[in-house]
């Protein structure tokens, strides 16, 4: 098992559609592997392959929710719907969400409070997931990334705004931009 790079926000591999797995073979498995290990040493909650650079259809994910149940798992060509949006603009301190390819900032988003997951594990059987909350919001934003999409992409002009100056602050933006969770320090 590796820990892989983690593309930062400009890499062409981010804004671009991902491809379906067509066969989870041994390549398939080392490269969960290696978002697991990723994802855990980053530290994050979930990791798309499309952020290690891999143009795939995969995301793992952790999460532990206030009932203390454990969600760890992969998916591989998943499928998503989201309950409507309540209407509003969201809670800062409740709605703020991060990611490994725009490491150390968060932004308030308004994400859907449910999600169905349907995809297939790594031995190839179908599941669903329905999901509530954080989990709900974690499925979202990793399905977004095998869509080309970045969470920043969804805010407000204003946010929008505050990324592109980060960005260029930061030097951000560029292909082949990247870091290595457990050896670079990046606070944005």
């Amino acid at each position: 098992m590796a820990v892989l790079p983690i593309r930062i926000t400009g890499d062409p591999v981010l804004h671009s559609p991902a491809l379906p797995v067509e066969t989870i073979d041994d390549d398939i498995r080392e490269l969960v592997r290696d978002l697991y290990e990723t994802m855990d040493a980053a530290p994050g909650v979930g990791l798309a392959a499309p952020q290690v650079g891999v143009p795939l259809r995969v995301f793992t994910f952790t999460w532990t929710d206030e009932a203390e149940q454990s969600w760890r798992g992969v998916a591989i060509n998943p499928e998503l719907w989201i309950s409507p949006l309540e209407p509003g603009h969201p809670d800062p301190d409740l709605e703020s969400e991060g990611c490994l390819s725009f490491p150390g900032e968060r932004f308030p988003l308004r994400r859907a409070e449910r999600a169905v997951l349907r995809a297939t594990d790594l031995d190839g059987n179908p599941f669903e997931i329905e999901a509530e909350g954080w989990l709900a919001r974690i499925f979202q934003h990793e399905f977004d990334h095998l869509d080309g999409t970045l969470y920043t992409d969804r805010l407000t002009d204003k946010e929008q705004r505050i990324v592109a100056k980060i960005c260029r602050k930061v030097g951000w933006g560029e292909p082949g931009v990247s870091w290595m969770p457990g050896v670079d320090d990046l606070e944005g």
